[in-house]
C-alpha cells in the first residue's frame, strides 16, 4: 500500500481532477445527459490507452534517443515545474474552441486535459522508481483516471458544492504540490548525473 500511495498522490496531483471538472462543464454544459456520458466514456478510454501505452513504450523511446534516466529526471522535473508554475500564475481557465461532439472526449478532454505532459512525465519517473515500479504505476494511473471519470459524472454536483472559489483554491494547492514534486525530481536527476560523472 505504501508503494501505491507513493504513486497515487503525485499522479492525482498531475491529473488534477478538480481542475478538469470546470473545463468539462464549460465544454459540455449544454449537452444532453446521454451525450455527456458518451463524452466521458470516450475521454476515460482515450486517457487510459495513452497513459498505459506510454508507461510501457516511453522508456524504449528514450533509450532509442540515448536519454539516460537522470537526464529524464531533470527534464521531466523542469517540465512539471513549468506546468505547475503556469497553473499557479495564470490559472486553469482555457479558451473554448469549436470542437466536434464526436471527438471532444478524445481531444481535448482525454488528451491533454486528463492525460497531459505532467501525467506522462510523472508516470515514467515513477515506473523507474525502485519503491514503485511498472505494476504499481499502471494501477495508480488507472485508478486516477477512473476517479476523474467519476468526478466528471458528478461534475454538476461537485461544482455546486465547491463553488468557483473552492475549485480555484484546490487547483492552486494541487499545482503547488506538483511544483514541490518537480523540484524533488530535478534534485534526484542532478544527483544521478553527478554519480555518472564520477563513474566515468
Amino acid at each position: 500500500m505504501r508503494s501505491f500511495w507513493l504513486a497515487f498522490v503525485p499522479l492525482f496531483v498531475a491529473v488534477d481532477p478538480i481542475a478538469v471538472v470546470p473545463l468539462f462543464a464549460a465544454l459540455c454544459g449544454e449537452m444532453e445527459e446521454s451525450a455527456r456520458r458518451r463524452v466521458i466514456a470516450q475521454s476515460v478510454t482515450t486517457a487510459l490507452v495513452v497513459a498505459i501505452g506510454f508507461i510501457f513504450i516511453g522508456k524504449l523511446l528514450l533509450r532509442m534517443l540515448g536519454v539516460t534516466e537522470p537526464d529524464f529526471l531533470v527534464a521531466g522535473g523542469a517540465l512539471l515545474f513549468v506546468i505547475a508554475l503556469a497553473d499557479l500564475v495564470a490559472g486553469t481557465e482555457r479558451r473554448r474552441h469549436a470542437i466536434s461532439e464526436a471527438t471532444i472526449g478524445a481531444v481535448p478532454l482525454g488528451v491533454p486535459l486528463i492525460v497531459g505532459p505532467a501525467v506522462l512525465t510523472t508516470s515514467l519517473l515513477l515506473r523507474d522508481a525502485p519503491e514503485v515500479g511498472v505494476t504499481v504505476t499502471t494501477l495508480a494511473v488507472t485508478v486516477n483516471i477512473l476517479l476523474t471519470g467519476l468526478a466528471l459524472l458528478w461534475s454538476r454536483v461537485l461544482l455546486g458544492w465547491l463553488g468557483a472559489a473552492g475549485t480555484r483554491v484546490l487547483s492552486k494547492l494541487a499545482s503547488l504540490i506538483l511544483a514541490a514534486l518537480a523540484v524533488m525530481f530535478m534534485r534526484r536527476g542532478v544527483e544521478g548525473i553527478i554519480a555518472l560523472m564520477h563513474k566515468t
